[in-house]
């Protein structure tokens, strides 16, 4: 087992993890640490744990050092000129006439190289949009086309529940999410209706789905004839998640909703 320290780079990102070398680090505390041959601050996530070492790269770097004001002000510095740095960027991207939306810019923390996050329909030749904006900033860029998910998990919102989005609060990685979860909860498939802001199926869909494919494989199906205390009769509705079982009674003009267990008492489900 190894002491690590999880840090994450932006809010709700992904935990990348650290080893503390002789210091002591706590939750939310600001950490200076080395990312992808660049300097960065990044923020605790999770103070001090043990990790078997087969579940953590070979290459795992030391915290450097918890952030001092200085280092801190200069990450305010870093992020207001990034901030005019997008401007100037979509200028040139208009001016090269290049079909992509600019999400964001950000500098890492010793500005050695900025980055600038965009999406695009397609594949974009930005060789010489890259040499403008390097004679323009006077170091190193990157530009990163990421998708509709991480476009929304950057800029934010408000979800149709009416709560900040998942994905840009909590959430540190995306969920797997299908059309299925949708089905199996009895939802509308209305795209409107089971859309996030991103237009990508909700990541909410997956929050109950484990307690819906329990009840699925637990209560009878659709169609199936089973015994009630009223007499035999046919599935013909279920509500999963409070068990409850309506039943089409054979020979009479009635439906009724039964709880499961009285189903399990009167016959043939167990």
């Amino acid at each position: 087992m190894v002491e690590v320290v999880g840090v994450r780079f932006r809010d709700a990102g992904h935990v990348y993890y650290y080893a503390p070398g002789k210091n002591e680090y706590f939750y939310n505390d600001k950490v200076l640490v080395e990312s992808q041959q660049a300097h960065q601050i990044a923020t605790v996530a999770i103070p001090k744990i043990e990790i078997a070492k087969k579940d953590l790269s070979d290459d795992l770097k030391v915290i450097l050092h918890k952030a001092s004001d200085k280092e801190l002000k200069k990450v305010a510095q870093n992020e207001a000129d990034a901030e005019a740095a997008f401007k100037t960027a979509k200028e040139k991207i208009r001016a090269h006439e290049l079909e992509m939306k600019l999400i964001q810019v950000e500098y890492t923390f010793d500005r050695s190289k900025m980055i600038f996050y965009f999406t695009a329909d397609g594949r974009i030749d930005f060789r010489e949009l890259v040499k403008d904006l390097a004679g323009c900033f006077r170091t190193r860029i990157e530009l990163r086309q990421i998708g509709v998910r991480d476009e929304a998990k950057i800029l934010g919102g408000i979800g149709p529940c009416g709560r900040p989005l998942c994905c840009s609060t909590f959430l540190g990685d995306f969920i797997p999410v299908s059309i299925k979860m949708a089905k199996d909860q009895g939802l509308s498939l209305n795209p409107t209706k089971i859309s996030g802001l991103c237009g990508r199926l909700m990541c909410c869909l997956k929050y109950e789905n484990g307690e819906y494919e329990a009840a699925k494989k637990e209560m009878p199906d659709y169609g199936k004839e089973i015994n009630t205390p009223e007499g035999r009769g046919k599935v013909i509705g279920l509500n999963l998640l409070s068990k409850v079982v309506k039943v089409r009674l054979f020979g009479r003009d009635a439906t009724i909703d039964f709880d499961y267990q009285e189903l399990v008492e009167a016959g043939d489900l167990s």
